[in-house]
C-alpha cells in the first residue's frame, strides 16, 4: 500500500500518523512534549526536544509500516503555530527556549504599540490584533535578550520551519522555508501580497532576512535526510499547514461557511471564508487557510481562539479536583448543573472575542454545597461557552452557521458536545478521528504528492462519527447560564 505519514507537532505532544490514500488512519506513535512555566505568564519548550520527538515518532511508524509491506510516498507536517524558535543555521543549535504561543511576556510591548496607534494598520495588513499570542513580539524579545548574539547565522522561525529544516538536513543543506498558514500567524505577513511585510518587520524590529522563505502549503518542501530519519531517507515532504488550518482541512471544511471547532490545549474555531481576503470582523482574526500553489488559489478563514480548553482540564487534575482526565466527564455528569458555580479558564489571558491578555482565571458562585462535581461541570460548561462567544462573533460577521464540526482530545466528551449544541443552537458533528490536524496534514501532503486531485476529493472522504442536535428544552437554561458566564469573563 502507498501511504502518507503525517507529523503532528502539537503543544502537549508529538505524533506521527500513517494514512492510506483514502485518508484512513492506519498506525500512529505519540510522545508527550514537556512544557515549562518559568514564571507567571511565561511558557517555554525545548526546540531540540520537539525535533528529537518528531524523529522518534516518524521512525517508529515508518518501521512498522515498512514491516507491513507499505511504501511511504510523502510526509505532511502540521504544528503548533505561533510558538517561536530561534536557532543558528550554521550550527543547528537552538539559541533559546522556544516561546510557546501561550506565553504572555510581551504583553507590555503589545500595549505600547497599541497605545501608539499601530493596531489598525496591523489589522488591515495581517488580519490579526496586537497580542502577545503572535510571533512578531516573541521574535523581537528573543533578539533583544541576546538569543542571536553569539551565533553566526541567527534566524527566527515558527515550528514548521524548525521541523522542515531539521528533517531535510539542518546545517547541511536543510530547507529554510515556511508556508502561508503559519506565516500568517506571525503578525509579519501581508494577507494581500502573501509575503513578508517590510513595514511590519520595521515596526516590530524583526529583520526579514532572518525569516524563512514562503512557499505554497502543497508542493515539494524537501526530502527527509537519512541522518534525520533513516527509515524515511529520500521521502519528500509535500505539504505543511498550521494545526488549526490543518484541522479545517481535516474536517473537510473546503467551502465558504463551513466551520470547525478544535478542543485541544486551547479551543480554536475556524470558518472557511473563501478565496478573497475577508474584511476584518469584530472579535475575530483573519488568517490564511491554505495556499495550494499549482493545485489551487489561496483560501482564507475567520478564526476565534480561546487560549485554554484542554489545558484547563489538565489543571483540574493537577490541583486534585479530579482524579484523572477520563474521570472529568463522569464527575461533571454526576450533578444536574453547576449549582451556580462559574469558571472562566483565563489561565493565560482571554482570546477571542475578548482579547484581554491581562485576564486571569476565576471560579465564582461557590457555596457550602459546592464540590468537585460542580466545579468540573462548570469547567466543561466554560469550554462550550468560550466557543459560543466565538460562534456569536461569526454570526455577527455574516458567516451563515449551519453546523459545527468538532475534533480535538476534549471532543471525546459527549457532555461537552451536548452542551455545545444546546448553548450555540447548532448541530455538532464529531469527527470520526479526533486528530483532524493529522488528517489535514496528510490531505495537503497527498495533494502535493499528486495522490489526490482536489480538495473536493478530500471532502468526499470525510464522515462524521456522531451528531449532537440542540435540545429545545435546554436552549433557555443554557442561554441564561452563558449570559452569566459572559459577564464573569468580561470582569476577569
Amino acid at each position: 500500500m502507498r501511504i502518507v505519514l503525517a507529523l503532528d507537532a502539537g503543544t502537549s505532544g508529538v505524533r506521527a500518523v500513517a494514512f492510506s490514500q483514502s485518508l484512513e488512519p492506519l498506525d500512529e506513535a505519540h510522545r508527550d512534549l514537556p512544557v515549562a512555566y518559568p514564571r507567571p505568564g511565561e511558557v517555554e519548550q525545548d526546540p531540540a526536544t520537539i525535533a528529537a520527538l518528531a524523529r522518534e515518532v516518524l521512525a517508529e511508524v515508518a518501521r512498522r509500516r515498512r514491516g507491513a509491506g507499505d511504501e511511504v510516498v510523502a510526509v505532511g507536517i502540521t504544528n503548533q503555530r505561533e510558538t517561536t524558535v530561534a536557532f543558528d543555521r550554521a550550527s543547528g543549535v537552538p539559541l533559546a527556549p522556544a516561546l510557546v504561543w501561550q506565553d504572555r511576556r510581551t504583553a507590555p510591548a503589545c500595549a505600547a504599540l497599541r497605545a501608539a496607534g499601530h493596531e489598525p494598520a496591523l489589522r488591515a495588513a495581517t488580519g490579526l490584533v496586537l497580542d502577545p499570542y503572535f510571533s512578531a513580539t516573541k521574535m523581537a524579545w528573543l533578539a533583544e535578550h541576546g538569543a542571536g548574539d553569539h551565533a553566526r547565522d541567527p534566524v527566527y522561525a515558527t515550528v514548521d520551519t524548525w521541523l522542515v529544516w531539521t528533517l531535510t538536513g539542518g546545517p547541511d543543506g536543510g530547507a529554510f522555508v515556511t508556508e502561508p498558514s503559519n506565516a500568517s500567524r506571525t503578525a509579519l505577513f501581508d494577507l494581500t501580497t502573501l509575503d513578508w511585510s517590510g513595514a511590519l518587520g520595521g515596526l516590530f524590529g524583526v529583520d526579514a532576512s532572518r525569516l524563512a522563505s514562503v512557499r505554497p502549503s502543497a508542493g515539494l518542501f524537501g526530502e527527509v535526510d537519512a541522518e534525520a530519519v533513516a527509515e524515511l531517507a529520500g521521502v519528500p515532504i509535500t505539504g505543511v499547514l498550521g494545526d488549526q488550518q490543518a484541522a479545517l482541512l481535516g474536517q473537510a471544511c473546503v467551502a465558504p461557511g463551513q466551520v470547525k471547532a478544535t478542543y485541544g490545549t486551547g479551543a480554536f474555531v475556524l470558518a472557511h471564508a473563501g478565496a478573497d481576503v475577508p474584511a476584518p470582523a469584530e472579535g475575530l482574526l483573519t488568517t490564511v487557510a491554505w495556499d495550494l500553489g499549482a493545485h489551487g488559489p489561496a483560501h482564507f478563514a475567520y478564526e476565534g481562539s480561546a487560549f485554554v480548553a484542554g489545558a484547563a482540564l489538565t489543571w483540574l487534575v493537577e490541583v486534585g479536583l479530579a482524579d484523572s482526565l477520563d474521570q472529568i466527564e463522569p464527575l461533571a455528569r454526576s450533578v444536574a448543573d453547576a449549582g451556580g458555580v462559574r469558571v472562566v479558564p483565563a489561565l493565560t489571558g482571554l482570546g477571542s472575542p475578548f482579547w484581554n491578555p491581562e485576564a486571569r482565571g476565576t471560579i465564582t458562585g461557590l457555596s457550602r454545597g459546592s464540590g468537585r462535581a460542580e466545579i468540573a461541570r462548570a469547567l466543561v460548561e466554560a469550554l462550550a461557552f468560550q466557543v459560543r462567544a466565538m460562534t456569536d462573533a461569526f454570526a455577527a460577521a455574516g458567516v451563515s452557521l449551519t453546523e459545527l464540526r468538532a475534533d480535538g482530545g476534549a471532543a471525546v466528551m459527549d457532555l461537552l458536545l451536548e452542551l455545545q449544541a444546546d448553548v450555540s443552537g447548532l448541530p455538532v458533528a464529531r469527527s470520526t478521528s479526533l486528530e483532524a490536524t493529522a488528517r489535514g496534514a496528510a490531505s495537503v501532503a497527498a495533494l502535493g504528492a499528486g495522490l489526490v486531485d482536489s480538495l473536493e476529493e478530500v471532502a468526499e472522504l470525510w464522515r462524521p462519527a456522531r451528531r449532537f442536535a440542540p435540545r429545545p428544552d435546554r436552549l433557555e437554561p443554557t442561554g441564561a447560564a452563558y449570559a452569566a458566564w459572559r459577564r464573569e469573563a468580561l470582569r476577569a
